[in-house]
């Protein structure tokens, strides 16, 4: 079943959702060679409850930590370690929160120093694909409308889709119906309804689209070991133009003064 949330429900998602674009904005800024991704992990939570809300993934379904960060060839749901990043890496962060019974929940894939120049456009791609996908979160629209363009983008430029995970309902509970993959046909899927809030979440693979699970039963990677690049944002339906709730802004304006 599909919950409509009300005006004032889907402001608290939003609040929930400008937390999480600003714990990655935090993170941000100490992403560099060096750096562990346990340490990352630390800064997040810490940010997250400064700020009045719990963070959103730690216990969910057992998860142990505040962020989910894949490095490379991990696709998502990577658990933050003592791994330090190194020059050249790319590596997703994921990000979720809980605050006044509702979630938010946003992802970016960085770069490490500098990273290959296909790697930059895989990047680059992703995220283009993912906003492919917002233009057509509209009252009226289908979850495959949404779907058709982020795969259109992605493979015509030559990269593939993973089809196992897939995007989400958000609201009272992390993950809702309808399930937004990133494959599929025009006017397919459920109907996108005012009150609907969806993540919309380009998961890409520089190479084969096939994945693997891991034996911890939580980090996902491509079977050929190539690097992947995913994206999220968080969106509400409404008629006539998208409602994006999440922002890259706060994380775009951290890497534009690293970069000086």
């Amino acid at each position: 079943m599909i919950n409509l949330k009300t005006e004032e429900e889907i402001e608290i998602v939003r609040e929930n959702n400008l937390l999480v674009s600003k714990t990655l904005a935090e993170v941000a800024k100490h992403i560099r060679p060096g750096v562990s991704t346990l340490a990352l992990d630390t800064i997040a939570e810490q940010y997250i409850r400064d700020n009045g809300a719990v963070p959103g993934f730690l216990g969910y379904n057992g998860y142990p930590n505040t962020l989910c960060i894949s490095v490379n060839d991990t696709v998502v749901h990577g658990i933050p370690s003592n791994y330090e990043l190194r020059d050249g890496d790319i590596v997703s962060v994921d990000c979720g929160t809980f605050y006044k019974g509702f979630y938010g929940d946003s992802a970016y894939t960085f770069e490490v120093g500098e990273v290959a120049p296909e790697v930059h456009k895989l990047l680059e791609v992703t995220k283009e694909s993912l906003f492919k996908g917002i233009a057509f979160a509209v009252e009226g629209n289908r979850v495959g409308d949404v779907s058709a363009a982020v795969q259109q983008h992605a493979e015509a430029n030559g990269f593939s889709v993973v089809r196992e995970m897939v995007g989400h309902g958000l609201g009272r509970s992390m993950h809702e119906e309808p399930e937004v993959p990133n494959y599929g046909s025009r006017g397919r899927g459920p109907k996108l309804q005012t009150g609907m809030v969806i993540c919309i979440e380009p998961m890409i693979n520089l190479g084969k689209k096939s994945i693997y699970m891991e034996k911890d039963g939580w980090t996902i990677r491509t079977t050929d070991r190539k690097p992947s690049a995913h994206f999220e944002l968080a969106v509400a339906i409404k008629k006539g133009e998208p409602d994006v709730l999440s922002t890259f802004r706060f994380i775009e304006e951290v890497l534009k003064e690293k970069k000086g």
